[in-house]
């Protein structure tokens, strides 16, 4: 008996320490880790003509905010062709359609802001990559495969649980 009561207290210490720590990271400035974050406050706006995004190559990760919802999140970054691109999996998966809740908000409103480095905001428009542009999807997933390790396949797209949504300048 002694044993159930301190594993239930240690239980409910845990649920009040996630708890506190979900509430917490609606209130920061960003996503904390893969936890989803409040709006980006920090960082200068990118001024001038689009960048070369040929450096995010070089970055595994990058931190973007809908507008509406205004939360942030951590999420990897693929580049191809001199564009942009944020891949979105397990949309198939109970545990995707539970945790992964900004795909089909940024398909109502893909108003977005990208924040590079943790300085640079960029203002963008997320659309999402339809299963019907083959030419852009495969060297996505192929590009996808290579920089993350991942075993991505066209099928995932085709069966729509990998979500695929280019990064436009707003």
């Amino acid at each position: 008996m002694r044993i159930l009561k301190s594993l239930g207290v240690v239980i409910a210490l845990v649920a009040v320490i996630v708890g506190l720590l979900l509430v917490t990271a609606r209130f920061s400035d960003g996503p904390v880790g893969m936890i989803a974050g409040g709006p980006l406050r920090s960082g200068a706006f990118h001024l001038g003509p689009e960048p070369e995004w040929d450096f995010v190559n070089g970055l595994d990760t990058v931190e973007f905010q809908l507008m509406k919802p205004a939360r942030s999140r951590t999420t990897w970054i693929l580049l191809h062709d001199g564009r942009i691109f944020i891949p979105s999996g397990y949309m198939n998966s109970g545990i995707g359609r539970l945790w992964k809740q900004w795909p089909p908000q940024a398909e109502r409103d893909g108003r977005a802001l990208l924040r590079v480095g943790g300085s640079v905001l960029y203002p963008r428009q997320l659309s999402r990559v339809r299963n019907d542009n083959l030419t852009l999807i495969e060297p996505l997933v192929a590009e996808l495969n290579r920089k993350y390790g991942q075993a991505a396949t066209m099928e995932m797209v085709e069966a729509e649980s990998l979500w695929l949504f280019e990064l436009h300048p707003r």
